[in-house]
């Protein structure tokens, strides 16, 4: 007997994964990636003037900053230049994205673009971070606090790096100036 229908034979019913077993990770996989791919749409769609002002995060005022201010120095919270690289760049997956990886030429205008990319990364986060309430719409408790912990998980990491980007391209275009 071969392999493989002695390996059928041994399946029972119950051996086979029953439909409320692999329904919620199924329905929180496609919900997360619906989710991802909506709001990175929307943020593609974003006007670059929406995103041009600086504010607080950068050191600034809400009605922007001083020319030559380079802004805060850049931190290195949790040691960010250690898992910084395991980040992936999502920017050029969607139409109309960009991969920051593309801007990497030091010259003002490409600085100020790369700053704008990462205002817009930052947002796509923070419009991803409460997503997981909304799995409480199909999920029992123990599944949304699952949810809500893989949401922080995967965009604070993102967020801390947008902001640390950030920080060190002010510093890098204050020296333009």
């Amino acid at each position: 007997m071969s392999a493989l229908p002695a390996l059928l034979l041994s399946l029972s019913p119950r051996a086979v994964p029953q439909p409320d077993v692999w329904l919620p990770p199924l329905s929180s996989l496609i919900f997360w990636l619906l989710a991802s791919l909506l709001v990175g749409l929307l943020a593609n769609a974003v006007p670059a003037r929406w995103l041009q002002g600086s504010g607080p995060a950068e050191g600034g005022q809400a009605g922007g900053r001083r020319a030559g201010s380079p802004g805060p120095q850049p931190k290195q919270p949790l040691g960010i230049r250690v898992w910084k690289p395991w980040i992936p760049d999502a920017g050029g997956a969607l139409p109309g994205g960009v991969r920051k990886a593309t801007l990497v030429r030091r010259d003002p205008q490409s600085l100020r673009r790369l700053l704008l990319e990462t205002r817009r990364a930052e947002l796509v986060h923070w419009l991803l971070l409460p997503c997981g309430l909304l799995t409480a719409l199909w999920l029992p408790p123990a599944g949304v606090l699952v949810n809500v912990v893989f949401g922080l998980a995967f965009n604070l990491p993102c967020l801390l790096l947008q902001r640390y980007n950030r920080a060190r391209l002010w510093r890098c275009l204050g020296r333009w100036s």
